[in-house]
């Protein structure tokens, strides 16, 4: 079989085409291509021939000149594609289909030869549409806009500046200042503007802003009820004393959210 590699470091593309050579001592090396634009005229210069696709691309994502799923948006290989990174942010559902694997460098040679046999598996029962399916899923994933959360938020401890984790956070409440009340029952002053700042940067699936004064974080509910007015009244876990009055135009949206939390 042919084997493209796609690779910008050149001591990373040394040892790899080393360890391809250990693996599968029958296989025709190709490359090592060091940029999308490098990528695309190999890709090109093919075609244009008609010379035949790789059987399997082993490909870097970061290259000196862009990303690697460009290349793949604009020639749709039918062969399946082992990825190297060392950015575990890439590391996706889709990574992980039975013909597309994923490997963080550096690369040990027993993980590149789990992901040589995931190939030669898919190639006694696959087909390039299959893997077409799945390479046009994890291009859409990666090409989908990811919105990142805060997990830690920055607060006065005495003289300190100190991290609480989220899910050390209570909720945060606005009094003049924003605080930020902690599990465990302490009164934390931070240095956030305003509750509309700190609800953009948490993830709705675990804090909810429950009325004008307080975000609060779905671990610290106890439970809520139901008030005759429509409101709901949340009673929050000790040590907190608190009750907070969810409005009853908003108390639709947090019983679904509290439900499916």
């Amino acid at each position: 079989m042919t084997i493209l590699l796609i690779e910008d470091e050149p001591l990373v593309a040394k040892t790899l085409a080393r360890l391809v050579r250990q693996l599968e001592p029958e296989a025709h090396l190709e490359g090592p291509l060091e940029s999308v634009q490098m990528a695309m005229e190999w890709f090109d210069r093919h075609r244009a021939t008609e010379l035949p696709e790789p059987d399997l691309i082993l490909s870097d994502i970061q290259l000196s000149d862009g990303v690697s799923f460009d290349i793949y948006r604009a020639i749709n290989p039918k062969c399946p594609i082992i990825f190297t990174t060392a950015y575990d942010e890439y590391a996706i559902r889709a990574f992980k289909l039975n013909s597309i694997d994923y490997l963080l460098k550096p690369v040990e040679p027993d993980e590149l030869k789990t992901a040589f046999d995931k190939y030669h598996r898919w190639r006694q029962g696959g087909t390039s549409a299959d893997f077409r399916d799945q390479l046009r899923d994890l291009l859409a994933d990666v090409s989908a806009p990811s919105k990142k959360y805060k997990h830690r938020f920055m607060a006065h401890y005495l003289r300190n500046i100190v991290p609480v984790l989220e899910e050390n956070v209570g909720y945060f409440c606005r009094d003049e200042l924003i605080y930020l009340y902690t599990m465990d029952g302490q009164k934390l002053v931070t240095d956030y503007g305003s509750l509309d700042e700190l609800e953009e940067l948490t993830d709705p699936g675990v804090f909810i802003r429950a009325n004008r004064q307080c975000l609060v974080n779905l671990s610290a509910i106890a439970g809520y009820q139901s008030h005759y007015s429509g409101k709901l009244i949340v009673t929050l876990r000790k040590p907190a004393t608190t009750e907070l009055t969810i409005s009853k135009e908003k108390a639709a949206v947090f019983r679904e959210w509290f439900e499916q939390g």
